[in-house]
C-alpha cells in the first residue's frame, strides 16, 4: 500500500501544536509559588528577638524612642500576624490562576479476553473458542485561556488481534487505529472574552494591594502605640518620683510636727494630720511603683523583649526626657489634615474595596447573559496493521492527513430565573454601598483625629 506524506497544512497544524504544548500561559506569568513561598513562611519555627544585645549597656537595656519603634517592627507579634494577612492574599492570588492552569492525562489499557465458540461447526470440525486481545493507550492535553477560549488535543491508540482466528480474510489481525483529535471552544457570552476571566485575577490583585495597605495601617497604629507606651513609661516614672518626693517632704514635716508636740508647741491631736499624710503619701508611691510595672510590662510585650527570660529581667533605661527640645512647630489645620487625606493608607485599603465592587458588578452581570458557546472540532484518522503479505502503520495515515473529519456545533443554554446571578449582583450592590459608607466614615475618623491632634498640641504650648 502507498500513503502520501504530510502537506504544508499537516506541518502547519504540527507546529501549532508543539507551540500550544510548548508556551507558558499568560495568566500565570508574574506570580509563582516560588518567590511567594518564603523561607519564613516555609519554616515551622519561630527565631528569638532580633537585635536586643545591640541595646544592652551596663546590665540594662537602653533604649531611646527610634530604638522603641525599630524593635517594635521588628519583635512584635501583633505586627508579624497582620503581615500574615498579606501572605494570605497572595497565595490567593495564586490560587486565582488554577482556571488557567493546563491539564496533561495520560492512560493505558489492557485487555485479554476468551468467549466461548459462536459455532460448533469450524474447519478442522471441532469448536475453537474465540480470543481477542485489546490494548489502547490516550494522551490528552486541556488548557483554557483568559479569553475563555478552551483547547483539547488528544491522541488515542488502539490495538486489536484475534490469535484464535488468523485466517480473517481481508481484515488487519493485528490491527492498529489512531486518532488525533483537536477541540476548542469558545464561550461568546456567559463567561466570554478577557474581562469575564480576568476579573478574579484583578480582584486577587486589589485584595492583595488593600490586604497590604491595611498592613500599613495597622503597622503605623502599633508604631503609635509603642510610642505612646514608651512616653507613658516616662511619665509613670515622673509620677513615681513626685510621689517618693512628696513623701519625703510629708515625713520631713512629721518629724518636724513631732518634735513640737515634745516640746510643747503643738496640740496633741495634730499630729495625727501629720502621720495621714504620710501614710497618704506612701500609698501613693506604692500605686505609682505599681503603675510603673504595668507600663513597663506592656511596653516590654510590645517591643518583644519578654520573649526572652534574658531580656525581660533586665531594667529599662530609656533616654528621651520629657521636656521639649527647640521650638514648638506651628501647625496649619487645613494641611494637616489634607496631608491626612491624601498618605493615609487605610483610603488605598478602602478605594481597592470600591474598585473590587465596580468589577464584581459588571461580573455579575455577566453571569445574567445565558451561556452561547461555540465549539469546533477536527480529527485525524488512521488504521494500519498486518493483512496478508502486507502491513502499514497507522501513524503514517495519521499523520498524513488524508482521513479527516471536521465538526462544529453552537449551543444556547438560557436561563429562566438565574438567581444564583441575581443574588451576586445584589449582593455586590450592597458591599459598594457598604464600602461607599465605609469610606465616608473614614473621613470623618481622620478628621476627628487630626482636630483632636491640633487641638492636644495647642493646650501643651
Amino acid at each position: 500500500m502507498k500513503y502520501s506524506r504530510p502537506g504544508p497544512f499537516a506541518c502547519r497544524l504540527m507546529s501549532c501544536l508543539l507551540l500550544l504544548f510548548s508556551r507558558p500561559a499568560t495568566a500565570q506569568e508574574g506570580e509563582a509559588y516560588g518567590e511567594m513561598a518564603t523561607p519564613q513562611v516555609r519554616s515551622g519555627k519561630l527565631g528569638m528577638p532580633e537585635h536586643l544585645r545591640s541595646y544592652v549597656v551596663d546590665g540594662k537595656l537602653r533604649l531611646s524612642l527610634e530604638d522603641a519603634v525599630v524593635l517594635t517592627l521588628e519583635n512584635n507579634s501583633s505586627v508579624r500576624i497582620q503581615e500574615t494577612q498579606v501572605e494570605f492574599s497572595k497565595f490567593a492570588l495564586l490560587g486565582a490562576h488554577a482556571p488557567f492552569d493546563p491539564l496533561v492525562t495520560g492512560s493505558f489499557n489492557g485487555n485479554n479476553t476468551s468467549s466461548p465458540p459462536l459455532s460448533n461447526v469450524q474447519e478442522t470440525g471441532l469448536a475453537i473458542p474465540t480470543k481477542s486481545i485489546t490494548k489502547s493507550a490516550q494522551f490528552n492535553y486541556s488548557e483554557t485561556f483568559e479569553t475563555g477560549t478552551n483547547v483539547q488535543a488528544g491522541l488515542s491508540s488502539n490495538h486489536s488481534s484475534f490469535p484464535s482466528s488468523p485466517s480473517l480474510s481481508g481484515f488487519f489481525n493485528p490491527s492498529v487505529s489512531s486518532t488525533l483529535n483537536l477541540q476548542f471552544t469558545q464561550p461568546l457570552l456567559r463567561n466570554g472574552w478577557l474581562f469575564a476571566n480576568r476579573a478574579p485575577l484583578v480582584i486577587a490583585r486589589r485584595n492583595l494591594e488593600q490586604s497590604r495597605a491595611t498592613f500599613v495601617a495597622q503597622v503605623s497604629n502599633n508604631i503609635l502605640q509603642a510610642v505612646a507606651q514608651y512616653w507613658a513609661v516616662v511619665e509613670a516614672r515622673g509620677n513615681l518620683d513626685v510621689a517618693k518626693s512628696s513623701l519625703d517632704a510629708a515625713e520631713a514635716t512629721y518629724k518636724r510636727d513631732k518634735r513640737a508636740l515634745e516640746l510643747g508647741a503643738l496640740p496633741p491631736l495634730d499630729i495625727y494630720r501629720s502621720e495621714s499624710q504620710v501614710a497618704s503619701r506612701r500609698v501613693q508611691v506604692i500605686e505609682s511603683e505599681y503603675a510603673l510595672k504595668q507600663t513597663e510590662d506592656t511596653l516590654r510585650l510590645t517591643l518583644g523583649t519578654d520573649q526572652d527570660p534574658y531580656f525581660q529581667a533586665l531594667d529599662l533605661e530609656l533616654t528621651e526626657k520629657p521636656e521639649p527640645e527647640g521650638e514648638l512647630r506651628t501647625i496649619d489645620t487645613r494641611a494637616a489634615l489634607q496631608q491626612a487625606l491624601t498618605r493615609r493608607p487605610e483610603f488605598n485599603a478602602a478605594r481597592a474595596a470600591l474598585a473590587n465592587d465596580e468589577t464584581r458588578i459588571r461580573l455579575a452581570h455577566n453571569h445574567l447573559l445565558p451561556e452561547l458557546d461555540l465549539t469546533g472540532t477536527y480529527a485525524s484518522n488512521g488504521l494500519g496493521g498486518s493483512l496478508g503479505p502486507t502491513s502499514s502503520s497507522s501513524l503514517n495515515q495519521l499523520f498524513g492527513f488524508n482521513y479527516p473529519s471536521y465538526g462544529a456545533q453552537l449551543s444556547l443554554s438560557l436561563p429562566l430565573k438565574n438567581r444564583g446571578a441575581k443574588a451576586e449582583l445584589g449582593n455586590a450592590l450592597v458591599s459598594r454601598r457598604s464600602d461607599l459608607y465605609g469610606e465616608r466614615q473614614l473621613r470623618e475618623q481622620v478628621t476627628l483625629d487630626v482636630s483632636a491632634m491640633i487641638k492636644s498640641s495647642v493646650s501643651r504650648m
